[in-house]
């Protein structure tokens, strides 16, 4: 007799597998700053936007719109990309949902 489908640990195994293949949108983000409408319509090529944010300061890892982690901006073969040196708590997780 096959107990395999009346598992929960197979069935939420199964479940997590499907997840798994879930694509989400990942992005860096190195500030933010607010703007009144007449600047954003001037912006043009060469405009500077000040972030509220320094050079050395972390930049955070923001999956779907969460941040997940934060990390330092490295360049690999001439490519951006992060070097992760802190996840985001459980708790701060939690509380960015309900955001």
């Amino acid at each position: 007799m096959d107990t395999s489908l009346n598992n929960p640990e197979t069935e939420e195994s199964t479940n997590l597998a499907i997840l798994m293949d879930v694509q989400l949108p990942v992005s860096i983000r190195f500030g933010e700053t607010e703007m009144v409408l007449e600047e954003i319509v001037k912006l043009g090529v060469g405009s500077v936007i000040e972030l509220n944010s320094g050079i050395d300061q972390p930049v955070e890892l923001v999956v779907n719109n969460r941040i997940l982690a934060r990390g330092e901006v490295v360049t690999i073969d001439g490519f951006y990309g992060i070097r992760i040196t802190e996840i985001t708590s459980v708790g701060e997780r939690f509380k960015s949902l309900n955001s």
